[in-house]
This record gives structure tokens, sequence and C-alpha cells, in this order.
């Protein structure tokens, strides 16, 4: 496992040589003065996954020593990350009581594990809920963490249960994941097309009255335009790309892109490789991975015993068949895109580190500075650069925020 963790480190450093030997002195040293200088923030990482693992420490770069880490404290300095969004991530299970039960408790689990994460290292970062109590947190050198939640499964049919979540810190809710849940439809279900339930127009309803922001990413077409069409406040994909870029079903259109700017929201850039560049044909790997899906029911309605081990022998055959990474340059083309569709306003960046993201030349919350060098290079301003890099958000959490 360390000698694999090696040759990835190895490799990584290698491909950034090659990477920053495209570019000028002068434009490298003036990127890295716009990075330092805007206020960065990730929209979505699911790095309190990694805090059930009794050999990871936020609080010390385990790039080395943690395979697949790709935040930590020290990484998210040296990568020039000021503010992050850590997932309350919990995967569909069963639309029952018991099942609804079971997710809520998971749900407060990690919360209460963030919050120790925190607590413990309170040196080094500190747990925000507003723009103004981020950009305080880093004026004293300290990384910012807001909460949002991946998955409205655990709010099950209990409507109090969104308060609940606000309370403990959240200030999104991501409306499903990868299967369908009692609020609405997902893009990946294969019954897609329901959209926004009954009880998920309430969600939406009582997320806008609380001040909390509404998250389409994995939601359906229709869920998607049934959000917008309801909500009174900006709407967010936390973790989305370009689907004219990348045909995946968990990206947004031209005609949603445009949609979600004259809401007056923000997509957030997902840097999870199979949804930047369609991957080539490898049939090796979609035979391995469909035999490991078969074999552990495609990851759902699993003990927590059973996901480890689920989750272990998908590592260990990506390994085994790796796939080709998009790179930085590619991410910057739905950039590119996005901005050209729905302006510079409604753009950011949100990586999905730690839940799957992760490119070529920006592999970990330590390469963030690379998405701003190709932006640089291609022309984009501190200004421009500083909506992408955190204002757009902090802006709809702001204007979210004004409850009326």
């Amino acid at each position: 496992m360390l000698r694999l963790s090696l040759f990835l480190f190895v490799y990584s450093c290698t491909f950034n040589m090659g990477l920053l030997a495209q570019y000028s002195p002068r434009l490298t040293a003036k990127s890295a003065s716009i990075h330092k200088s805007v206020f960065t923030v990730d929209s979505h990482t699911d790095t309190p996954m990694n805090f059930i693992d009794p050999n990871f420490n936020v609080a010390v770069d385990n790039s080395l020593s943690i395979r697949r880490s790709k935040v930590d404290f020290p990484r998210m300095e040296k990568g020039g990350l000021d503010a992050i969004f850590f997932a309350v991530f919990i995967g569909q299970n069963s639309r029952t009581p018991e099942g609804n039960a079971k997710a809520k408790k998971n749900a407060l689990t990690i919360f209460d594990s963030i919050y120790s994460n925190i607590n413990r290292n309170n040196k080094m970062a500190g747990l925000v809920t507003t723009p103004e109590g981020a950009c305080q947190v880093v004026k004293t050198g300290k990384r910012a963490v807001f909460i949002g939640v991946e998955n409205g499964y655990p709010i099950g049919n209990d409507l109090s249960n969104v308060k609940l979540f606000y309370d403990c810190g959240a200030r999104y809710i991501t409306l499903c994941h990868t299967r369908n849940n009692d609020i609405c439809s997902s893009s990946t279900d294969s019954n897609n097309t329901a959209g926004l339930s009954e009880f998920g127009s309430s969600v939406v309803k009582e997320m806008n009255r609380l001040g909390m922001m509404v998250d389409v990413s994995h939601a359906s077409d229709t869920s998607f335009f049934d959000v917008l069409k309801l909500s009174t406040k900006p709407v967010i994909a936390s973790h989305s790309c370009s689907r004219a870029l990348c045909d995946n079903k968990r990206n947004l259109t031209d005609v949603m892109l445009k949609a979600l700017a004259k809401n007056g929201g923000v997509v957030q850039m997902c840097i999870l490789s199979a949804y930047v560049k369609t991957p080539g044909p490898n049939p090796a790997r979609d035979s391995a991975m469909k035999a490991v899906r078969a074999k552990w029911r495609n990851f759902q309605d699993l003990s927590e015993i059973e996901m480890d081990s689920a989750r272990h022998e998908w590592w260990h055959t990506d390994d085994m068949f790796p796939q080709q990474l998009a790179t930085v340059q590619d991410v910057c083309d739905h950039i590119d895109h996005m901005v050209k569709v729905a302006g510079i306003d409604h753009v950011g960046i949100g990586t999905d580190f730690d839940g799957g993201g992760g490119v070529l030349g920006c592999n970990d919350v330590s390469e963030m500075g690379n998405i701003t060098l190709e932006l640089v290079k291609r022309g984009y301003s501190k200004k421009q650069l500083r909506k992408i890099w955190g204002g757009n958000l902090m802006r709809v959490l702001e204007e979210v925020e004004r409850v009326e």
C-alpha cells in the first residue's frame, strides 16, 4: 500500500513538473500572487468519511500514509484553500421508518465527528456558518470549515429534521444522491422523471425559510427544474460539470446552466474525472468494476462492515485497472464553457475530493493553485478569479441567509 502511494506521489510530482514547464516564470508568479490574495472556497468534499479511519489525522499531511486521502489542513494551507465544505454524506438505502431512522442517526454521528475534529484542532481551523465568520477565521491564519449535507435521505419524512440539520451547522442540503428518495428523483436512478415530490416541495420551502442553500447536484433534470420553479432563493449545484463537454447525467445542460444563472444561483465545477471527460474504452476495467458492483448490490443496503469491505475491493480493482484521468486543462475547458453560457457570476469550484474527485495536475487539495495558473494563462483577471474561487458562492449564501 505504501509502495503504491509512493508511486502515485512520484507520478504526480513528475506530471506537475511537466505542467509547470508550460508556463513562464512571470505567469507563474502572477498566478501565485492572485491565488494567495483571493478568498478560496471548495464547496464539496467528502473528507468526513476519512474520520472513521483511526490512522487518519486531519491535522497532518496524510498524502503518503493514507491512500486516496485528498484533504487535510496542512495540504489546504499548501494549496492556498481558505475555506471548505465538509459533507455529511449518507448513501441511499431503504425508504422505510427503520431506514430513515438509521440514516438520521448516522448523519448526526458524522456531524459529531466534524465537530470533534475541529475542536481538537482549533488552532488550525474553525467551524463557520456565514461568509463573515469564514473571513474572520481566515484572517487569524486558520482554515474555515462549513458543513453541507449530501443526500436529503436522513430527513426521512420529518420536516423538522431540516431545522435540526440547520441547527447542527449545515448550510446546504444536496436533495438526493444516486437513487430516488422521498424528496425528489435522482439523475442516475432508473426511474428519474418524477421530479420534486409534495414532501420535497415542503423541504425546499423550509430551506428557503431557514436560510439554507438548496443543492441540485445529483438531482434529475425534472427535479432540477421543479426546484428552480419553486425556490424563492438562489440555488446551487455544489459539484457538477457541463454536459455539453461530458455527456454524463450528473452534469448540467446549457439550458440548465442558463436557468440556474437566471435564478441567481451558481454551479460549482466538480473535478471528478469521469464527469470532466468521458473515459476512453477500457473493457477490462468496465468488466471488473461491473463485477464488484454486482457482488456488493450496487453498494445499496449494505451494513457498515459490508460497505467497508466493498469500498476496499473497489479501490483494489481501481488500482488493478486504472483509468485515464482528465487534466487541469480539461477542468478549465468546463469552466470556460460554463462562464460563456451562464456568466462569470454563476460559476465556482466544488472538487468532490475524498468522494472520487481528482485530476492530473490537481489530484489533491495541495494542488489547487494549478487551476488558478491555467485560468490566468487563459486570460482570467483577478476580479474574475475572486468570483470563481468563492465570491459567487458566498454571494449566494448571503442572499439565502436573508430571511424575510
